[in-house]
């Protein structure tokens, strides 16, 4: 019985030694995901298309650090992603993965990377219609994350804009 206990507390120890740095404690956001994939499933087809990164938290599997352009094309069931842009090599890069329904049908999607394990892709908020981000919306975005307990000093901001080079990234 002590040789199980020891065995049990060793596992745990060295469990928790490898936790990765990036995982910070706090709790997870309060959001309603079943209403919220409820109302977003029709507007699916309404996702796809370009989107500029604008910011992220520190993520070892988010390779890209400049530039950050994801693609998605919608097929009826599921996202294809590519996202390119400059690696902290400065290098460009792609980066293939897929959104996806959660398999056990949990109410939100799945993002998954080459590379990188699956988790839980959420989407907050969008009206599917404008492509733009003002001033005025980042604040929003940013009372949003405040509102369901996320911590915005965590975000550092992805660099974007002219000196990005975006015709190159289509054709990776």
């Amino acid at each position: 019985m002590k040789s199980a206990v020891f065995f049990v507390a060793f596992v745990a120890a060295v469990a928790a030694d490898k936790i990765p740095d990036f995982v910070v404690p706090g709790k997870c956001p309060a959001v309603n995901e079943k209403a919220l994939f409820e109302q977003q499933i029709p507007n699916h087809s309404k996702y796809a298309g370009v989107w500029y990164e604008i910011a992220l938290t520190n993520n070892p599997y988010q390779l890209l650090k400049q530039c950050v352009r994801n693609e998605y094309s919608f097929d009826g069931s599921k996202f294809i992603a590519k996202s390119t842009g400059i690696n902290a090599d400065g290098n460009l890069m792609r980066h293939n993965g897929q959104v996806l329904p959660m398999p056990l049908g949990d109410p939100h999607l799945s993002i998954d990377y080459e590379g990188s394990f699956t988790a839980p892709y959420v989407i907050l908020d969008t009206d599917y219609e404008n492509f733009s981000l003002s001033d005025q919306y980042l604040r929003r975005c940013e009372a949003a994350f405040k509102e369901i307990g996320v911590d915005v000093s965590r975000f550092a901001k992805t660099v974007q804009g002219s000196n990005c080079p975006y015709d190159t990234q289509k054709s990776l």
